[in-house]
C-alpha cells in the first residue's frame, strides 16, 4: 500500500506503466495534490471545444477550489488517475461515488494532442477495477451528444451500456463487473498495442548504434558491422563522441546531432553511461532501445535498482527496452533485413521465431539453428528481461505472416498467468515450443510477496500442457521439434510408418515410437539403397509414396543406413518430395555415417544452394530424437484437433453473494494474515456455488453427541477433529456405521482411550464430531490455492497412497473449459479406478467433473480464497459427497494477469 499524508492510502499496484494503441508507453498513477499546477497546465493547453465537451461550458482556467477538488481525493469514494508521458499529464480520469453507494459518476479528459491513442479506454479499465475494489458496481456519466469520442469509449468497452437522452444531454449507465465481452475487448486491445510495440522494434525505419567503435572485436564495432553487412533497408547512424568516421560513414558525437528521427537505438556504451544515453534517447523520441551493455546483474543491490530506474525512465517517455545484456534482435524479412545483434551473419530466412533471455542462451539458439540450416523469421534476446518479454513476442508473432512456429527458451517466468493465456491463443494458429529447465523455479517479479499458499510442483508444466505448448527440456530438443513444425504439415493422427533399410533398426524404432504413444501401422524394412542411384531412388520414391497414401499412416520416420553411390542430399530430396506430395510429415535419421564432413542433422535438401522455398526434410543423427520430435508434434496436433469445449459456467452460482460474504469476514483483517473459516462459514461460502458438504456436528459430551446423531439420522460416523488423525480409520480416528445411541456412547469411550496414546492435540485432548453416513465410494481429494504468480491452481487426486506416497496429483490453472475439466479428472495415474477396476463398479464421473468445475470457478472469481481442500470426497455410483471442507481466506494480492492492462513491473 502507498500511504502518504497528502495523498492518502491506495494499493501500490494502482500505479502502472501501460502500452498505448500505437505501441508507445505511458505511466498511469493516482492523482495527488502536488499535481495542481500540472492539471492547470493541462487544462489551459486544451482547445475551447475540448473544455466545453468536458465541462459543458468554457472556462479558460480552473479556480483554486476546482483544483483542490480535482487533485485531493480519498481513493475510495473519489478516485482519479492521471496518465503522463515525459512527466506531462496527457489524460485524466475520475469517478465520484453517488448517493447510491454502489454507483459512481465517471468522467475523462484527454489531451488534444493525444487523441486516438486509446488513453480513455485504459483509464476506464483502471477506474472500473479500482471501483470494484471499493464496492462500486455501476458507472454513470453525462455526455454531450456531440462528444462522440467519449460515447465510443463507453460503447466499445464491452459493457452493456444503457443510454437516455434528456434536455440535450446523453446519460449513460453500465455495470462494471467484467463480462466475457469486456474481457475479450481488453485482451484484443492489449494484443494490438503490444504487437504494434514489438513490430516497431523489429522493423524500424532507422537505427543508431550508440557506442560504435573503430576497434575491431569490440561490441560496438561488431553491432554496427552486423547491421550494415546484414543489409538493413533503413537508415543507419553511428554515434561515438571520439570518432568522426566509422565503417565508411559519418559518425555523430551524440544522438541529438543526428539530423533525422531515430526509431531504434542499439546501446553499447560502458555500464555507468547507460542511464545518461538512455535518457538522451528518450528525449529524442526514440521508440525503443536495445541495451547490449552488461553489468547490471553483477552490480550487487545497485544493479537491479538501476535497471528498474532505466525501465521506468524509458516507459515514462514512451520507449521500450530490450535488455540489458541483450544479444540483440534479428528480422530476416527482406523488406527489413535487420541484424542488430552479435550474431556474425544474417541467418537463413524461414518460419521459426525464436526468443531467449540471457545472451549465452541466445548464442546457443542461434548456433543450433544455423548448424541445422533452420531458417528464422525473427529473433530477440531479452537479456535480463527488464521490459520486453516472451509475452510481448507472442503478441507480435500471432499476427506475423513470416512466422509459422515459435520457440522460447525460458530461464524465468515473470507472468505465467498471462503467458498461459497468450500461449493458449497463439497455439491455436502456430505451434509454441518452450524449453525450460526442470531446475528453474518460478521467479517472482519485483514487488510480489510470497504467500503461504504456493503452487505445487508440476503446476507450471500442467499450465503449459493446458495451453497446448510443446514442452521440451533443452535447446537441442527445441530445435528437434522446430525442424518438424517449421517445415512439415501437422499429422492428422498418431499413425506413423517406420521406413528403414535395416530390419533391426526398424524394430528398435517401432518400439521407440510405441513407447512415445504412437501407433505403428506399417514397418517397412525391405528398402534397398545399394542398387545404384538410377534404380534405388525411383524405388524409394514409389515405396514411400505408397506408404504415405495409406489412410492409417499419418507420417513417416525413415531410419536409413549409408549406401554406396547415394548421397544424403539425394535421399533427403526424395523424402521431401514425397512428404510435400502427400501432405504428411516425414522425418529422417541417417545413422552410421562416419565421415565428419557429411553433416546430417538439420534441414537437408538435394541442393546445397537451396533457399527457404525448396522442400527440405528434418534430419537427425539420432533416430530416438526423430521419434521424440515427431511424437511431440503428434500430441500438439491432437490437442489442436480436440474439442476445446466452452469455459465452464455451472448453474446455481452466485459470485456476488460470495463476494459479500468474503468482504464481511475479512473486515478488520490486516496485511497477509490468513483466516480459517469455521464449518458454518465455509458451508455458506461454498453454498454460493451450490457446493454442499455433508453435515457434521462437534460435541463436548456424550449426550450432545447422541442428540446431534438423532438429528442427523442414524447410522452416523464418529471422527476426531485432530488434523493428523481425522482421516485415519487405521489409527482409530474414524468409526463408521454406528447404528444407535448406546453404540455411539461405547464408540466415544473406546475412541477416547485409543487416542490417548497420540500426542498430536496441543492440550492432550481430542475433540470429536458426528457426521451422517455417506454411501460407499472412491475417496478423492480436491485442493485449490492462490499462487502469487499463477493465481488460482486446482488439484485433484485419489485419496490415500496415490497422493500421499506417489504424489499422483493432477493440476490445472483456471479458467477451465469443459475439455480441461474432463482431462483434469482423468490425468492422475490412479484415475482408472474411477471407471471400474478389478470388479469395483465405475463411479459417477460426471458428478466429480461438476464439482471440479464449480471449485475452479469459485477459485477463479475470488482471489481472497487462499486455500480450499475437500478431503475426502466420496464418489459413488450416484453423486459425489464432500465429507470435510477446509477454507482459508485473506486479503487478495493483485494477480499478475488482472482485469486492468499494465506492463510487468
Amino acid at each position: 500500500m502507498v500511504d502518504r499524508a497528502d495523498v492518502g492510502v491506495y494499493p501500490e499496484y494502482w500505479e502502472a506503466d501501460v502500452v498505448l494503441r500505437d505501441g508507445g508507453t505511458a505511466h498511469l498513477r493516482p492523482i495527488s495534490p502536488d499535481d495542481a499546477d500540472a492539471v492547470q497546465e493541462f487544462h489551459t493547453g486544451q482547445s475551447q471545444n475540448s473544455i466545453y465537451l468536458r465541462f459543458f461550458s468554457f472556462k479558460s482556467r480552473l479556480t483554486s477550489k476546482e483544483l483542490r477538488r480535482f487533485t485531493e481525493v480519498d481513493h475510495k469514494d473519489r478516485v482519479a488517475f492521471v496518465i503522463t508521458i515525459g512527466g506531462r499529464i496527457v489524460g485524466i480520469g475520475r469517478y465520484d461515488r453517488l448517493d447510491d453507494p454502489s454507483e459512481a459518476e465517471v468522467a475523462f479528459n484527454i489531451a488534444d494532442s493525444q487523441q486516438g491513442r486509446g488513453i480513455g479506454s485504459i483509464l476506464l479499465e483502471h477506474l472500473a477495477a479500482a471501483a470494484r475494489e471499493n464496492g462500486i458496481r455501476r458507472f454513470t456519466a453525462e455526455v454531450l451528444p456531440e462528444n462522440g469520442k467519449m460515447l465510443m469509449v463507453f460503447a466499445d468497452a464491452g459493457y452493456e451500456v444503457n443510454r437516455h437522452f434528456d434536455d440535450g444531454i446523453v446519460s449513460v449507465g453500465f455495470n462494471i463487473d467484467p463480462t466475457e465481452k469486456s474481457r475479450a475487448v481488453m485482451e484484443a486491445r492489449e494484443h494490438r498495442a503490444e504487437a504494434r510495440s514489438v513490430r516497431d522494434l523489429l522493423a524500424p525505419s532507422s537505427v543508431a548504434v550508440i557506442g560504435a567503435s573503430r576497434k575491431w572485436g569490440t561490441v560496438g564495432h561488431q553491432l554496427l558491422e552486423h547491421v550494415i553487412e546484414g543489409g538493413f533497408t533503413g537508415t543507419v547512424y553511428a554515434v561515438n563522441p571520439e570518432a568522426f568516421e566509422l565503417a565508411g560513414m559519418l559518425s555523430y558525437s551524440r544522438l541529438g546531432d543526428v539530423p533525422e528521427p531515430v526509431q531504434l537505438a542499439v546501446i553499447a556504451v560502458p555500464y555507468d553511461e547507460v542511464p545518461k544515453v538512455a535518457l538522451e534517447c528518450a528525449r529524442a523520441g526514440v521508440k525503443g532501445i536495445v541495451v547490449a551493455t552488461a553489468g547490471f546483474a553483477d552490480d550487487g543491490i545497485r544493479g537491479p535498482e538501476r535497471q528498474r530506474a532505466l525501465v521506468r525512465q524509458a516507459r515514462e517517455y514512451g520507449m521500450r527496452v530490450i535488455g540489458p545484456e541483450s544479444l540483440g534482435i534479428i528480422n530476416t524479412n527482406p523488406d527489413v533485413s535487420l541484424n542488430a545483434s552479435m550474431a556474425p551473419a544474417m541467418p537463413r530466412r524461414g518460419g521459426l521465431g525464436l526468443f531467449s533471455q540471457s545472451a549465452a542462451i541466445g548464442v546457443s539458439l542461434y548456433a543450433a539453428a544455423s548448424r541445422r540450416r533452420l531458417g528464422m523469421s525473427s529473433f530477440l534476446s531479452a537479456g535480463n528481461r527488464a521490459d520486453v518479454s516472451g509475452n510481448d513476442m507472442m503478441q507480435y508473432w500471432e499476427d506475423d505472416a513470416d512466422t509459422a512456429a515459435v520457440g522460447l527458451y525460458l530461464e524465468s517466468v515473470g507472468n505465467p498467468r498471462k503467458f498461459s493465456r497468450l500461449a493458449r491463443r497463439l497455439s491455436r494458429s502456430k505451434p509454441v515450443i518452450v524449453a525450460k529447465s526442470d531446475v528453474m523455479g518460478l521467479r517472482l517479479p519485483p514487488g510480489h510477496v510470497v504467500r503461504t499458499t504456493q503452487a505445487p510442483p508440476g503446476a507450471l508444466d500442467a499450465m503449459l500442457r493446458q495451453a497446448g505448448v510443446i514442452r521440451v527440456e533443452t535447446i537441442e530438443q527445441l530445435m528437434d521439434v522446430g525442424q518438424v513444425v517449421a517445415s512439415q504439415p501437422l499429422p492428422k493422427g498418431p499413425g506413423v510408418a517406420v521406413f528403414s533399410n535395416s530390419l533391426a533398426m526398424g524394430k528398435v524404432l517401432a518400439d521407440a515410437a510405441a513407447s512415445n504413444g504412437l501407433d505403428v501401422p506399417a514397418l517397412v524394412t525391405d528398402v534397398d539403397l545399394d542398387a545404384g542411384m538410377s534404380v534405388a531412388l525411383p524405388a524409394l520414391r514409389r515405396s514411400l509414396a505408397g506408404i504415405l497414401a495409406r489412410d492409417d499412416v499419418h507420417g513417416v520416420i525413415a531410419a536409413l543406413l549409408p549406401a554406396r553411390g547415394l548421397t544424403v542430399e539425394k535421399i533427403a530430396g526424395v523424402l521431401a518430395e514425397c512428404a510435400t506430395a502427400a501432405g504428411k510429415p516425414v522425418v529422417a535419421a541417417f545413422t552410421g555415417i562416419l565421415d565428419p564432413s557429411i553433416y546430417v542433422e538439420g534441414m537437408v535438401t538435394d541442393s546445397a544452394a537451396a533457399d527457404a522455398a525448396t522442400p527440405a526434410v528434418p534430419c537427425y543423427s539420432n533416430p530416438g530424437a526423430a521419434v521424440s520430435a515427431l511424437a511431440a508434434v503428434v500430441r500438439y496436433a491432437q490437442w489442436l484437433d480436440r474439442d476445446q469445449g466452452v469455459f465452464v459456467q455451472p448453474s446455481g452460482c452466485d459470485p456476488e453473494a460470495a463476494r459479500l460474504l468474503l468482504e464481511e469476514r475479512l473486515r478488520g483483517v490486516q496485511g497477509e494474515q490468513l483466516v480459517r473459516l469455521n464449518a458454518g462459514e465455509a458451508s455458506r461460502l461454498l453454498g454460493c456455488y451450490s457446493i454442499g458438504v455433508l453435515p457434521s456436528v462437534s460435541f463436548s459430551t456424550d449426550d450432545q453427541a447422541v442428540a446431534a446423531a438423532s438429528e442427523l439420522g442414524w447410522p452416523v460416523a464418529l471422527k476426531t477433529t485432530d488434523p493428523a488423525l481425522k482421516h485415519r480409520l487405521d489409527l482409530g480416528g474414524v468409526r463408521l456405521d454406528i447404528p444407535d445411541a448406546d453404540t455411539l456412547r461405547q464408540n466415544i469411550a473406546q475412541m477416547r482411550r485409543a487416542l490417548e496414546s497420540y500426542e498430536s492435540a496441543a492440550d492432550g485432548s481430542h475433540a470429536m464430531e458426528v457426521q451422517a453416513m455417506a454411501p460407499v465410494g472412491q475417496a478423492c481429494i480436491f485442493r485449490a490455492i492462490e499462487d502469487p504468480l499463477l493465481g488460482p491452481v486446482v488439484s485433484f487426486g485419489l485419496a490415500g497412497d496415490a497422493v500421499n506416497l506417489l504424489d499422483d496429483w493432477a493440476h490445472r490453472v483456471p479458467p477451465l473449459s469443459s475439455a480441461d475439466v474432463r482431462e483434469f479428472i482423468r490425468s492422475p495415474r490412479a484415475s482408472r479406478k474411477l471407471f471400474g477396476y478389478e470388479g469395483v463398479p465405475a463411479v459417477d464421473v460426471a458428478a466429480i467433473e461438476d464439482l471440479a468445475g464449480r471449485l475452479a470457478l469459485l477459485k477463479d472469481e475470488h482471489p481472497e480464497i487462499a486455500l480450499v481442500e475437500f478431503n475426502p470426497v466420496l464418489a459413488g455410483r450416484e453423486g459425489a459427497r464432500i465429507l470435510a471442507a477446509e477454507v482459508w481466506i485473506g486479503n487478495a494480492a493483485r494477480r499478475t494477469d488482472s482485469a486492468r492492462r499494465a506492463m510487468r513491473s
